[in-house]
């Protein structure tokens, strides 16, 4: 799944592996081990997340650790661990498992074992090496195909879980504060750039479209790290600790966002994820009665949501200065367009 790096072996006395033998290996259906031997691979990811390979069955699992070196709050590790189970098990329960439109089945959460959440391992190829294999391997077409499975099983979950009530726009304004005061101490921005920030953000709280969408569950960080690609249309979604209700455009143009900054940082082009983002709007908003409807209203509402999703990028310490001088100036250009 992720670019894995080889750790050694669970000991026996460690209550890991116990937990993993009497309380996961019964669910895999893989076969009974007597004395089951599980490798350990460490996978790119922000928590502590490893891989477990069973040596004899071959069957794979995935551990996320809540507790861990960024995340040392054991209440929030617990909230974090508590939230990405019930969403697993609320996304399955809507049918989102199998083909196409699969989510990880979660196989068990130990709170003891640093909050422990072990889930079933997704096979196939991750969408980040799908965009980067169109921007430098001129496969552009193969990533069309894929967006337009990420369109379809994007709108599935949110047509399936909608909440009934309107969209709370003042959720996504204080988000977007928090990423201004990050910026501000880190250098990013200085205060009069903060100011226009808040100056913007208020231009888009004053916009009756950007509350009068029913909320729906989101995935919470659709990033193309988060999305493993299979054959056909199956796509299969991991990594739901931030999923929450929101309006739907959060997930839609967290994803937009993600695609004009693969294509920025690689070839310096502002315009050149513009195909593939319309390509991706227009496919989602197939899934509507009314598509031209459906495109407008998310296209009217998507600078928001690009712009705090390139501003969020911009406050990461692996972005160099120059870089996310352009970040920023490209989050202000999104914002800016309010009046539309």
């Amino acid at each position: 799944m992720n670019n894995q790096h080889y750790l050694g072996h669970v000991r026996r006395d460690d209550p890991l592996y116990g937990y993993l033998r009497h309380e996961i290996q019964p669910l895999l259906n893989e076969g009974k081990q007597q004395r089951p031997e599980y490798r350990v691979f460490r996978l790119n990811a922000s928590n502590d997340v490893f891989l477990y390979e069973e040596k004899y069955t071959g069957a794979k699992i995935i551990g996320k650790f809540f507790l861990c070196g960024q995340n040392k709050n054991a209440d929030k590790a617990a909230e974090r661990l508590t939230r990405e189970f019930d969403s697993l098990c609320i996304m399955r329960e809507c049918g989102l498992k199998g083909y196409p439109h699969h989510v990880a089945r979660p196989l068990g959460c130990n709170y003891a074992l640093n909050a422990l959440l072990v889930t079933e391992n997704c096979e196939g190829e991750l969408l980040s090496k799908v965009i980067l294999a169109a921007i430098h391997n001129g496969e552009q077409e193969q990533l069309f195909r894929k967006l337009t499975a990420l369109g379809y099983f994007l709108v599935t979950l949110h047509n399936r879980t909608t909440a009934g009530v309107r969209t709370d726009f003042n959720h996504n304004c204080n988000y977007m504060d928090q990423l201004i005061s990050k910026l501000l101490r880190i250098g990013g921005i200085g205060q009069g750039e903060a100011n226009e920030l808040y100056w913007l953000r208020d231009q888009w709280r004053q916009q009756a479209r950007m509350w009068e969408d029913q909320q729906v569950l989101v995935h919470g960080d659709a990033t193309p790290d988060n999305f493993i690609i299979g054959s056909g249309l199956n796509i299969s979604g991991f990594d739901l600790e931030r999923s929450h209700c929101n309006d739907r455009v959060f997930d839609v143009g967290r994803l937009a966002g993600e695609l004009k900054h693969f294509f920025l940082r690689a070839t310096g082009d502002r315009q050149a994820a513009e195909p593939f983002i319309g390509h991706f709007l227009w496919e989602y908003a197939c899934h509507f009665p009314n598509r031209d409807r459906a495109f407008r209203s998310i296209t009217s509402r998507i600078p928001f949501y690009m712009g705090i999703t390139l501003l969020r990028i911009a406050r990461n310490s692996w972005v160099s200065r120059e870089y996310r001088r352009c970040l920023i100036n490209e989050g202000k250009e999104c914002l800016r367009r309010y009046s539309i």
